[in-house]
């Protein structure tokens, strides 16, 4: 009985394995678990709307107080966490083993975060901005300030609770659905460098705002002002870490259900832990024309065909990515041959072209970067032969005037030694 049983729970594990192994290209492309850092617990009811809606999706939080002295995001060489949430933003260190260098090596392995600042920012929340390409205002007291667009309530305040609708347009990041009421946003203002590509604005201020201290007259011009103010930051590093920056921990509370902030801030955190615009990659084949093997290397002027299958994550399964925009190229030192690929609006991309009358170490690139979805990065290396000896033709049509000139030579030899030795 004991060897029966024994054999049953084997018989078990390996069918889970093999469901396991079954469901992988079903499976989203990031990790669920985040580590939430907070200034004080209190933060977890004043946003709970915010954090309801990242648990509604799925997401295993993990609320710690940003100075707990356990806290860390590694062990024994592996990641504890697949995102940061860091709503933290006056404290002036972390705990335990983690610091500005371990947030920026947590973005660097490919990991996921959202930071939110406000008016009390530390030098810590600062220089991880900094890092991540955005300049938050000097002037430690300044704030956003707008005199025509802000809220209704602030009428006799000093406007620095502002009205935003000026929104990236891209439904990739803020989602299919329009965002019909303003953002409102009350905080400290940032800049961003317009050379850096990775960075994004995703909210800005209006041409009416100006980042100051509100508690102060103006003795010389701000710094920042107008819509080159931003408000919402985002950046997607190279390895397709994603990266939110807010000048507002109020942008994420309870307090404003009537303006677009819970829109707002659902949808952008979507694209951040990448429940929408990741695409990958998969199938990639190559062969040539009327065969369906690989070939080691290709010969001068073959015939081929390439495909890849690109898939884009809809935030509960993978659906075929269509776009008419996808190019191969066929690459040594420079491209030699840039195609568009067709689409059978089932996720596979193709095409075919013969390959060049040069030979040497080629690679097949697809290299596809588009606003909103995580890069397409796929090069795969192949040699390309010249023809062997036996493999040429064994009279070339170009060479036929060649050939008549070696034939009338031969022949006119001939008439010349038979005329001269018996013609008398």
């Amino acid at each position: 009985m004991a060897a029966l049983r024994l054999l049953l729970l084997l018989a078990a594990a390996s069918l889970l394995v093999v469901a396991s192994r079954g469901d992988a290209s079903g499976a989203g492309p990031r990790g669920r678990k985040l580590l939430v850092l907070v200034d004080d617990l209190a933060v977890r009811s004043s946003h709970s709307a915010f954090f309801g809606s990242l648990q509604a999706r799925g997401l295993d939080l993990e609320f710690r107080l940003a100075d707990d002295p356990k806290l860390s995001l590694h062990r024994y060489g592996q990641y504890l966490y697949d995102g940061l949430v860091l709503f933290a933003p006056s404290t002036p260190r972390f705990g335990g083993s983690v610091d500005q260098n371990a947030v920026l090596e947590f973005i660097d392995a490919g990991h996921d975060m959202i930071l939110a600042a406000d008016s009390s920012a530390s030098d810590l929340i600062r220089g991880i901005a900094t890092e991540c390409g955005i300049e938050f205002d000097e002037d430690p007291e300044a704030m956003v300030i707008d005199h025509i667009n802000y809220a209704s309530t602030e009428v006799e305040g000093d406007h620095t609770l502002i009205a935003g609708d000026d929104l990236i347009q891209s439904d990739v990041i803020l989602g299919s659905k329009k965002i019909e009421a303003p953002v409102l946003f009350r905080g400290i203002g940032h800049a961003v460098n317009p050379s850096n590509s990775l960075v994004l604005k995703v909210l800005s201020a209006s041409p009416s705002a100006y980042s100051a201290n509100p508690k102060t007259k103006l003795a010389s011009p701000p710094s920042l002002t107008g819509s080159g103010i931003s408000l919402v930051s985002i950046m997607q590093a190279r390895n397709n870490a994603r990266v939110l920056i807010s000048g507002s921990l109020d942008l994420f509370s309870n307090r404003h259900e009537k303006a677009g902030n819970e829109q707002f801030v659902t949808e952008t955190s979507k694209w951040v832990f990448h429940e929408r615009g990741h695409l990958k990659a998969v199938n990639v084949a190559h062969h040539k024309v009327g065969e369906t093997n690989e070939p080691s290397m290709y010969r001068i002027n073959d015939d081929l065909e390439y495909s890849v299958e690109i898939y884009e994550w809809s935030g509960t399964s993978w659906k075929p990515y269509v776009a008419d925009d996808v190019q191969i190229q066929f690459y040594m030192m420079s491209p030699y041959v840039l195609k568009n690929m067709s689409t059978d609006k089932k996720g596979l991309y193709s095409t075919s072209f013969k390959v060049p009358d040069v030979y040497g170490v080629f690679q097949f690139k697809v290299e596809y970067q588009r606003l909103g979805y995580t890069g397409v990065s796929l090069a795969k290396q192949i040699p390309v032969r010249p023809y062997r000896h036996n493999e040429y033709e064994r009279f070339i049509t170009s060479a036929y005037p060649y050939y008549a000139a070696s034939f009338s030579t031969m022949g006119a030899f001939f008439i010349f030694s038979f005329a001269y030795l018996y013609h008398k």
